[in-house]
């Protein structure tokens, strides 16, 4: 109907004013810090492969094997017949390594927290959401029923004023490293304060699992939290290793539970078994080779310290993601587009994925970067800055 049309044209139109219209990169290499675009090379700060295993030799090899032992597609659910012998290894392997009594596969980080929430809340319950926390979880909220409210960004006092007026069943929700500013939850306070409440707190760690903490489990190992005092525990297995998917860990119940009741679970075919395979063996290699996540630290600091000397904006992160506020979206795309007109490739985040007043260019640091490609970033940055 033209209705459709116009309306899906005026859209467009706006976004193109705004410069807030969107482009899909097509790679023809495979992630790694220089990657092929178009025939050109380019140093690539833009992925989320934190520790630098999505093209691992030995996560490559296991896909291989377990592909040709179990083939490329799963067939089915896994409460059909989907459910394969490297899913329900890596399931037992990701609970043991986040100390939880059992895990659950989900397809993607989105299926998981629209999944999750939608299970476990119902209508009359009350959810509580950071205001900065990922699309997915403001969506699974909002779906799910409940009576939904956001507080302030990192407000541990004006959360702790909307659960004590709360009666009922109550979940915290928030992003452990929160994805486009980088920053981190105050989990310890969190915890504390749903522990004194008596409310259950989830956690989705997808940009801390692997990357923080002593072993790689993230941002709650990080911050020296039992596994009791984060009853929910989500992550997804695309970005520190690698891989794709996703998993929720918690209680014997919780899984249980969702595996009855999700239909985000029931009603999707399985990951394929070969990806779950490369998960265990990425997993196997963020408990080997902590020199990934030093690295890594050590490349954050000397960007941030590079970045004050020139005078950059850099955002407060201490996190592989690090923010450089630009505020207008159209000179946050002109940027964008210079610095890869220069050979390098990073993202302009504008809205309505942040507040408008906000864009920013989202670079990302992985292990597999050396000091002086930072070096370069830096140089190229500087000159940019003081150019625009």
């Amino acid at each position: 109907m033209a209705g459709f049309s116009e309306r899906l044209g005026a859209v467009l139109a706006q976004r193109r004013r705004d410069g807030l219209y969107r482009h899909r990169l097509t790679l023809d290499s495979a992630q790694g810090p220089l990657v092929q675009v178009d025939g050109r090379q380019y140093l690539n700060f833009c992925s989320n492969d934190y520790l630098g295993l999505a093209a691992h030799p030995r996560v490559i090899e296991r896909f291989r094997r377990a592909a040709s032992e179990y083939g490329v597609g799963s067939g089915a659910s896994h409460l059909v017949c989907g459910h394969s012998a490297p899913h329900h290894a890596l399931e037992e392997a990701l609970a043991e390594f986040t100390g939880r009594q059992r895990a659950l596969l989900f397809s993607s980080g989105y299926m998981a927290n629209t999944g999750i929430l939608t299970s476990l809340l119902q209508r009359g319950d009350y959810v509580f959401e950071d205001r900065l926390n990922h699309a997915s979880l403001l969506d699974g909220g909002l779906h799910s029923g409940a009576r939904f409210q956001r507080f302030a960004h990192n407000d541990v006092a004006a959360l702790q004023a909307r659960l004590t007026a709360a009666d009922g069943p109550r979940l915290v929700v928030v992003d452990g490293v929160f994805s486009m500013d980088g920053d981190t939850a105050p989990l310890p306070e969190l915890a504390a304060l749903c522990r004194a409440e008596d409310a259950w707190l989830m956690v989705d760690d997808a940009h801390g699992f692997g990357v923080l903490g002593e072993r790689g489990v993230g941002s709650t190992e990080a911050a020296g939290l039992a596994p009791d005092a984060v009853p929910v525990l989500m992550a997804t297995l695309g970005k520190a290793l690698g891989t794709a998917g996703a998993f929720v860990a918690g209680s014997e119940l919780l899984i249980e539970g969702l595996i009855q009741q999700s239909r985000n679970y029931i009603y999707t075919t399985a990951l394929p078994p070969a990806v779950a395979a490369a998960g265990l063996e990425a997993l196997a290699l963020v408990s080997e080779e902590a020199w990934r996540r030093e690295h890594l630290a050590g490349l954050v600091a000397r960007f941030r310290r590079g970045a004050a000397q020139l005078g950059l904006p850099l955002m407060p992160s201490s996190s592989a993601i690090q923010p450089l506020l630009v505020g207008d979206a159209v000179r946050a795309v002109a940027l964008s587009e210079r610095l890869r007109a220069a050979g390098f490739l990073i993202g302009a985040i504008r809205p309505p994925t942040v507040p408008a007043g906000t864009s920013r260019l989202r670079i990302t640091l992985t292990a597999a970067h050396s000091d002086t490609q930072v070096d370069q970033l830096l140089a190229q940055l500087a000159a940019l800055w003081k150019a625009d």
